[in-house]
């Protein structure tokens, strides 16, 4: 999910509320962060995107509160053994489209230091948003290791991408908005963009009149097939990672369907 939808009204009124509990995003520096215990922070995180985050970062003791099966997180009603792990954190990290973060901080009485994270797959922002994390837990040598294997990892499967391009030639694709960086993996050029709410008759025009051959959808607030009679082929691309918080997997499952998907179109 990249991020999942929530009623706006709400999420500026929620987004207030975080603004003045967290005092700060992910921009922090590390002299605000609370001092680990131990020299290993206790990290509680809203979803497995955060936690895979925060491992990345080198964090080892990490509590996911919202299990993966629950497809749209801000709905996620947090239970007492929720706001019992917050009470004993050092860093709470959730994203500005979770509201409820906040909350569980306050209602745990926790001392924990609240941590906006940026959910984006993208390969820059997550070097950015890792890179930021470790400084905050005072874990930069094993984000270091961390992402030296990653950027061989992604150039890896880029490098496969471009091997698979139909013709040799960079296929065209629309995307959703949370899901461009999937294009960006595949080497794709992107041709148009919409969501996260459903196409409207105007995009649908505009967006079909582009002719792509790829339509990359987000499989965690889907609308639907968006270019009905298009000729587009509609690939589902997942950001979550799974309960092991690896998010290299991300990369490689949407690979392994854009290589699928581009061979049909071929």
């Amino acid at each position: 999910m990249a991020p999942h939808l929530v009623r706006v009204p709400s999420l500026l009124a929620l987004s207030a509320a975080l603004l003045l509990s967290a005092g700060c995003g992910s921009g922090a520096s590390s002299e605000d962060a609370a001092p680990p215990r131990g020299g290993k922070p206790v990290v509680v995180v809203t979803t497995t995107w955060e936690g895979a985050f925060a491992k990345a970062a080198g964090a080892e003791d990490i509590k996911v509160i919202v299990p993966q099966s629950v497809h749209h997180a801000p709905d996620y009603d947090p239970k007492p053994s929720d706001l019992a792990a917050v009470a004993r954190a050092d860093f709470v990290l959730y994203a500005p489209f979770e509201p409820y973060a906040a909350k569980i901080k306050e209602a745990a009485g926790s001392k924990a230091k609240l941590v906006e994270v940026n959910l984006d797959n993208d390969p820059d922002a997550v070097r950015a948003e890792v890179a930021e994390l470790s400084r905050l837990f005072g874990t930069q040598e094993a984000a270091a290791r961390w992402k030296s294997g990653f950027d061989t990892s992604y150039a890896q499967l880029n490098e496969e991408m471009r091997a698979a391009w139909p013709g040799g030639r960079s296929p065209s694709v629309v995307t959703q908005v949370f899901t461009a960086w999937s294009a960006k993996l595949a080497g794709a050029t992107t041709v148009g963009t919409y969501g996260p709410e459903a196409v409207t008759p105007a995009q649908l025009a505009e967006l079909s009149a582009k002719k792509p051959a790829l339509v990359l959808d987000n499989a965690h607030m889907s609308t639907g097939t968006v270019l009905p009679d298009s000729g587009a082929e509609q690939v589902k691309i997942v950001n979550y990672p799974g309960e092991d918080l690896d998010l290299l997997p991300v990369y490689r499952n949407a690979a392994a369907e854009l290589k699928k998907a581009m061979a049909g179109s071929s």
